[in-house]
């Protein structure tokens, strides 16, 4: 079943009212008190991340939103953190090993729908390599977050076919495998 998005508060954090109203799709307005709340973009970063035979890693989330369907390794920035530094962050938390050569590669938005509320993300996507030994690793000992991954899994990515026969839990990650198919296809013509 799927999840009502409202976006409501019952009552005002600063005065307490009953009469807090979602406006605009991006702030919260409190008639009684004039305070507003704004539902700014939230940062989120991803990786695109390819093994020894060129599979594409993704994983099987464990938790909802999306729960059981495939995604780019990633989550949310931290305050102070940059996104590069995110990247890295997520990467080892959830897959318990440090990522290689990672660069930027693209960024689109995105909806995270979660407990009623819909987040608007800015997602940040990068690139990254895992050497011979890390990634014939990864997938065989599943070494990962279990509670946010349930499984990993390498995929060939090598059309837009194969990319919308992916089970993929956002279309950041739609976009971006495009993106990242793309040019990859410009490099080899250069």
């Amino acid at each position: 079943m799927a999840e009502t998005i409202n976006n409501d508060f019952l009552f005002c954090p600063k005065c307490g009212g009953k009469n807090v109203q979602y406006a605009d799709d991006r702030k919260w307005n409190c008639p009684d008190c004039g305070f507003k709340l704004y539902n700014n973009v939230a940062a989120a970063v991803g990786l695109v991340i390819t093994d020894e035979k060129g599979g594409v890693i993704f994983e099987v989330r464990a938790k909802e939103p999306k729960k059981g369907f495939l995604a780019l390794p990633g989550g949310f920035c931290d305050p102070g953190e940059t996104a590069e530094e995110a990247a890295v962050r997520e990467c080892r938390e959830e897959l318990g090993v440090e990522p290689e050569k990672v660069s930027y590669l693209c960024s689109f938005p995105n909806i995270y729908d979660y407990k009623g509320i819909r987040y608007k993300t800015c997602d940040l996507f990068f690139v990254a390599k895992m050497g011979l030994s890390k990634s014939a690793s990864l997938v065989d000992s599943m070494h990962i977050q279990d509670t946010e991954v349930t499984k990993l899994v390498s995929k060939q990515v090598y059309s837009e076919s194969d990319i919308d026969k992916l089970p993929l839990a956002f279309e950041s990650a739609k976009k971006t495998l495009r993106f990242w198919l793309s040019s990859a296809k410009a490099d080899k013509q250069e």
